[in-house]
């Protein structure tokens, strides 16, 4: 009995045991289905990490914003150049680039004139202040082929920078449009030469100064009389200029008559012969406006030399040593400034922001009144 009940026990244990094991293995897939779900969010977990990649986006980012822009930026520092179509030509963006001496060149349209000197006190003050090669070139005597055959053996010569005051508007605008096709920067200044696409102007609003004169010069005659005009050269696109401006200042005076516009030529004896030949056809002029350098004092030696001084008034342009000398003695009763030396310089100063790559524009050299108040001033620099 004993054993028996032994051997029951021992098969009631082994029956319990095989009933707990079961159980076990029932429980066992539920983990297993809960499982899978952490899994899937460790794989979805892994692309936000793998968004690491878009770490390796960075490289894109650094070979983009900061190295990228700065062609951009670089194209934004030439608008201007962009506008007017104008890049300048490899050999002399190479001579920049390096550091090299530049050639520039100052074109004057007659060097043998009485205005000259002043143009080329500018361009050795620029010279100095800013360590450049650069020279006044030019025809002598207002001759367009003499001036563009000099340009042309310039670009021959390898100029890097051209400032041009064109004898004549028509005759140099070509070339000029030429030159900046060809990568040349080209700036204006004294004479503007407004058809062609040079890239900026230093000097006077020549027919503001016109106004200005026919203005002060009306004053002077208390608004009434007989008026000639004197020019070197008519046809010229600045004596235009200044005559359309001078014509319109007249017009404000319904009692100043304009009786005759004389051109007069470059000699000084044919200048002071065609003053004297307009005076003797119109013998009631009581003003006469030069619109340049080189006739108002021819002008005043006239009024001198008859006796007409106080009777005739003469106003004219520029502080030329003879023009000075008339205005103290009471002669000449005006002459307009043009800052002529400041002309010459700032047209270098042009050039040379045009071939580092920065924006130019037009400078206006502004218009002074000299008389017997302010005279001394002049005098001194003479």
């Amino acid at each position: 009995m004993v054993k028996q009940h032994k051997i029951l026990l021992t098969f009631t244990l082994f029956l319990i045991v095989a009933l707990l094991l079961a159980g076990c293995g029932s429980s066992a897939p539920a983990p297993a289905e809960t499982q899978p779900e952490p899994e899937t969010k460790t794989e979805e977990a892994a692309p936000t990490e793998e968004a690491a990649p878009a770490e390796e986006a960075a490289p894109t980012e650094e070979a983009m914003p900061t190295e990228e822009a700065a062609p951009t930026e670089e194209a934004a520092a030439e608008p201007d150049a962009a506008a007017s179509g104008f890049t300048l030509n490899e050999r002399i963006a190479e001579k920049v680039a390096n550091g090299e001496p530049l050639m520039l060149r100052v074109s004057y349209h007659d060097v043998s004139n009485e205005f000259a000197p002043f143009i080329k006190k500018g361009v050795e003050q620029a010279a100095g202040d800013f360590d450049v090669d650069v020279e006044m070139v030019g025809p002598v005597s207002p001759d367009a082929d003499a001036q563009i055959a000099e340009l042309e053996n310039l670009v021959e010569a390898g100029v890097d920078g051209l400032a041009i005051s064109s004898v004549s508007s028509d005759a140099l605008a070509p070339i000029i449009d030429r030159l900046l096709a060809e990568g040349i920067p080209v700036v204006t200044y004294n004479t503007d030469n407004p058809e062609s696409n040079r890239l900026a102007f230093a000097g006077q609003d020549l027919e503001q100064s016109g106004y200005e004169a026919a203005k002060v010069l009306a004053d002077l005659m208390n608004g009434e009389g007989d008026v000639i005009i004197t020019t070197l050269d008519a046809a010229a696109q600045w004596s235009i200029d200044r005559e359309t401006g001078a014509r319109r200042g007249f017009d404000e005076y319904p009692d100043i008559n304009v009786l005759q516009t004389v051109n007069t030529g470059t000699e000084p004896q044919e200048i002071y012969g065609s003053i004297e030949n307009a005076m003797l056809a119109n013998p009631t002029v009581s003003g006469i406006l030069s619109l340049e350098c080189c006739s108002v004092s021819p002008a005043g030696e006239y009024v001198k030399r008859n006796g007409l001084t106080g009777d005739v008034t003469v106003v004219g342009f520029d502080e030329l040593p003879q023009t000075l000398q008339l205005i103290d003695e009471g002669v000449i009763a005006a002459s307009l400034s043009q800052a002529p030396e400041r002309q010459s310089y700032e047209a270098v100063r042009l050039l040379l922001d045009a071939l580092n790559g920065q924006p130019v524009s037009d400078v206006d050299t502004g218009i002074a009144i000299i008389d017997q108040s302010n005279l001394s001033d002049y005098m001194q620099g003479n």
